[in-house]
């Protein structure tokens, strides 16, 4: 099977090639390579290869900068992600767009479905809603909408390497404790992702790891995972602290946790626990981080 990536020198698309399976032929494009924004370069590469799946993994990320970057953010994300489900359209191939949690304002106190109103607080989430919609107008029959949160891997800038980081050069640090959601493993969602490929399902789903924290939790959860595996030599206070001590250019939802059991159900796949993916990842990037 034919696979074309896009986003491929992200933290999610190298987890994707990283567990491509064996019988998948995949070409990946970086966001140097293919700009999203340009539908007929994209028409191009993808009429040039024939995929029978694209997968879209490039995303214009920068939660607080979008704020300023309004055309930047909607053309990759929202635009971007026509372009590429009206190529795909074009050769018949299955599309999966990959989404985020800051599609909800995070008002609700269980986790959300798929089906449930959204409401982005951002730019950001803005643009990645209108990702969404425009996808699936321009090709109904052939788009997956695949929502995630708290992504992090052992390669790239994220939070877990970022908490690593401030924990060996800090006294002490704070952590926002009143924002609650799920940390998710890139590694586990390129392995959903690979299955849904599979499988074909339409419409828009959600995959996460398994369980709830809040960024406190998740920091703390970071240390000591990480004084137990060696990637830190002492440990440090850490202190939860509420959103208004910590302001952002862009509002956070306060409650993104996303239900993903219609997910599970339909892959026939069921995450790790993510304080389990930790761990695992956390290993991963003792062997690694050189080469990051």
């Amino acid at each position: 099977m034919r696979v074309l990536l896009v986003g491929g020198s992200g933290q999610l698309g190298r987890e994707l090639q990283h567990c491509k399976p064996a019988d998948m032929e995949l070409l990946a494009f970086g966001s140097a390579e293919l700009d999203l924004r340009e539908a007929e370069a994209v028409a191009a590469k993808v009429s040039g290869f024939l995929p029978r799946v694209i997968i879209n993994a490039a995303a214009y990320t920068a939660v607080d900068r979008a704020e300023n970057e309004r055309e930047a953010a909607f053309g990759v994300n929202g635009q971007g992600a026509a372009n590429l489900a009206q190529a795909a359209r074009a050769v018949g191939a299955y599309c999966l767009q990959v989404s985020t949690d800051f599609v909800f304002d995070g008002a609700q106190s269980r986790p959300y479905l798929p089906t449930d109103r959204t409401n982005p607080l951002g730019v950001y989430g803005a643009s990645k809603l209108a990702g969404e919609q425009l996808a699936l107008a321009a090709y109904p029959e052939g788009v997956a909408i695949v929502r995630t949160a708290w992504l992090y891997s052992a390669c790239g800038n994220n939070f877990v390497t970022t908490m690593l980081r401030l924990m060996g050069e800090r006294e002490t640090i704070g952590v926002v404790a009143d924002q609650v959601g799920t940390p998710t493993w890139a590694r586990g969602l390129a392995e959903a992702l690979w299955q849904m490929s599979r499988v074909q399902p339409k419409g828009i789903y959600h995959w996460t790891d398994a369980g709830v924290a809040s960024w406190y939790d998740f920091a703390v959860a970071i240390q000591e995972e990480g004084l137990g595996c060696g990637l830190l030599a002492r440990e440090i206070p850490v202190l939860p602290i509420n959103t208004a001590d910590y302001p952002t250019p862009a509002k956070r939802p306060a409650y993104s946790v996303l239900d993903k059991t219609g997910t599970w159900a339909a892959l026939g796949m069921t995450p790790s626990h993510w304080r389990v993916a930790l761990r695992g990842m956390l290993h991963e990037y003792s062997v690694l981080r050189t080469e990051c």
